[in-house]
C-alpha cells in the first residue's frame, strides 16, 4: 500500500459548521477543487468561534498558520488580523480573475475597508430577523406581524401576558445578546445617529437615544427574554427556541439549515426586525489568504474556484439562502427561503454588526456594559457614560 505524495498542502481554517449541508458543501468542494488541481492536498480544520479566534492571534504573532482562513468582514473583526499583519492585500488577485465583476456589490464593500489594500474574498452575506413560534403566536392571539418597534413591544407584552417567554438569548457568548442591543440602537436612535455612534463620532453620554436603548435593553432583559439567559450560550438558546420554550429568536439566515433538518420549516415564521429606518441588519464573511502562506497563488486559484459560477450555482444553499456570486440562479427553495429572499429584495442598505463596526478594543467594552446592563448591575445611564468613557480614555 502507497502513500499518495502531494506538492502542496493548502490549509483552510473556518468554524464548525453546524449544518450538515454545509459540512457536506466543504468536502465536496474540497474534493473537486483537488480533483482539478492534481498534487493540492487541501486541509480543511474547523474550530469553534472563540477557539478559532484564538488559533489565528497565535498564527499572527508566529510564522506558521493557514493558507486561507475564515473571518467575519468589517473593522472589528477581520480588521483585528488586518492590521496585525495576518491577511494579505488581494489587489493583484482581484484584477488577475476578475472577482469585482463576480461578487454582488453589497458584499464587495466590505473588502474596501482596509489601509493598504483589497483584503478577504467574499464568503457569505447574511441577513438577521426575527424567527418566530407559529403556535406559540397563535396560542397569545397574536394575527398580525408587528410593524414597528413598539408594535413588537406589544407582541412582547402579549406573549408575556399568555405565559410565553417572548424571545431567547444566549448571554455567555457576548455576542448573542449584543444582536438585542444593535437592533434597539437602529430602532431609538435612527440609522444616523447609530451609525455615529458606532463610528464614535457622536457621544453615548451626550446622546439621548443611547441612553434610552440602554433602558430598553433592561426592559427586555427583565421582561421578555427567557431566563436565566446570561449562563447560557447560543446553541443551548436554540436548543430551547427549537423545543417551544420561546417564542422568538433573532438569528440569521443560515438557520434556516438547521429548522430544515429538523423537517419543521412549516412551524416558524419569519420577519425583518422592526427598526422602520430601511436597513436590515446583516454582516458579510470573507475566505481571507494568510501572509504567512507559502503557496498564495494556490490559495488564490482555490479561492477562485470555490467562488466561481459553476461551484456556487452547486452549493449556494450550504452555506447561506443565497449567494455572493451575483451569477447564480435559485431554483425551488423553502417557505423560509424564499422569505430571506423577499427581505433580501426589500432592503437596500444594511448596518453592520457592533463587533464588525467597532475596533477590538471597543467591542470588548460594549460586550461587557451590554452584559453588566442585561444583568443589571449598571442603570441605562451608568452604561452609557461608561462606554463613552471608555472611548474618550482610548489610547
Amino acid at each position: 500500500m502507497s502513500t499518495a505524495s502531494y506538492a502542496e498542502d493548502l490549509r483552510v481554517w473556518t468554524l464548525v459548521h453546524d449544518s450538515e449541508v454545509a459540512r457536506t458543501a466543504w468536502k465536496e468542494i474540497i474534493q473537486g477543487f483537488e480533483q482539478t488541481h492534481p498534487g493540492v492536498s487541501v486541509k480543511h480544520e474547523m474550530r469553534g468561534t472563540d477557539e478559532h479566534k484564538a488559533a489565528l492571534r497565535v498564527a499572527a504573532a508566529s510564522t506558521e498558520g493557514p493558507d486561507i482562513f475564515f473571518m467575519w468582514a468589517g473593522l472589528g473583526l477581520g480588521g483585528e488580523f488586518v492590521n496585525a499583519g495576518l491577511s494579505l492585500p488581494l489587489d493583484d488577485y482581484y484584477a488577475k480573475y476578475g472577482w469585482d465583476d463576480r461578487f454582488i456589490s453589497s458584499s464587495l464593500g466590505f473588502t474596501k475597508l482596509y489601509a493598504g489594500g483589497r483584503h478577504g474574498v467574499p464568503f457569505t452575506f447574511h441577513g438577521e430577523g426575527l424567527y418566530y413560534n407559529k403556535a406559540l403566536f397563535e396560542k397569545a392571539g397574536i394575527d398580525e406581524l408587528p410593524g414597528n418597534y413598539e408594535q413588537l413591544k406589544e407582541t412582547a407584552a402579549k406573549l408575556k401576558d399568555a405565559g410565553i417567554p417572548a424571545i431567547t438569548f444566549g448571554g455567555t457568548v457576548n455576542w448573542h445578546l449584543m444582536r438585542l442591543m444593535d437592533v434597539i440602537l437602529e430602532a431609538q436612535c435612527g440609522k444616523d445617529k447609530h451609525d455615529a455612534l458606532k463610528s464614535m463620532s457622536a457621544s453615548w453620554e451626550n446622546e439621548a437615544c443611547a441612553t434610552a436603548s440602554f433602558a430598553e435593553l433592561i426592559d427586555w432583559s427583565q421582561n421578555y427574554i427567557l431566563s436565566p439567559f446570561m449562563g447560557i450560550d447560543q446553541s443551548q438558546s436554540y436548543n430551547l427556541f427549537s423545543a417551544n420554550r420561546a417564542a422568538m429568536m433573532l438569528e440569521g439566515d443560515w438557520l434556516v439549515d438547521q429548522i430544515e433538518e429538523m423537517d419543521r420549516v412549516d412551524d416558524f415564521g419569519l420577519f425583518a426586525f422592526p427598526t422602520e429606518t430601511g436597513r436590515l441588519y446583516g454582516f458579510a464573511e470573507n475566505l481571507y489568504i494568510s501572509s504567512k502562506s507559502k503557496v498564495p497563488d494556490t490559495a488564490a486559484k482555490f479561492l477562485d474556484y470555490f467562488s466561481s459560477d459553476e461551484v456556487q450555482q452547486a452549493y449556494y444553499g450550504g452555506f447561506s439562502s443565497s449567494s455572493v456570486n451575483k451569477h447564480v440562479t435559485y431554483q425551488e427553495q423553502n417557505a423560509l427561503d424564499t422569505k430571506w429572499g423577499e427581505i433580501f429584495g426589500e432592503f437596500g442598505s444594511v448596518f453592520v454588526n457592533g463587533d464588525q463596526a467597532f475596533p477590538l478594543d471597543v467591542t470588548t467594552e460594549y460586550f461587557r456594559i451590554i452584559n453588566e446592563t442585561a444583568s443589571g448591575h449598571l442603570s441605562a445611564d451608568e452604561a452609557a457614560k461608561a462606554m463613552q468613557a471608555f472611548i474618550d480614555n482610548r489610547g
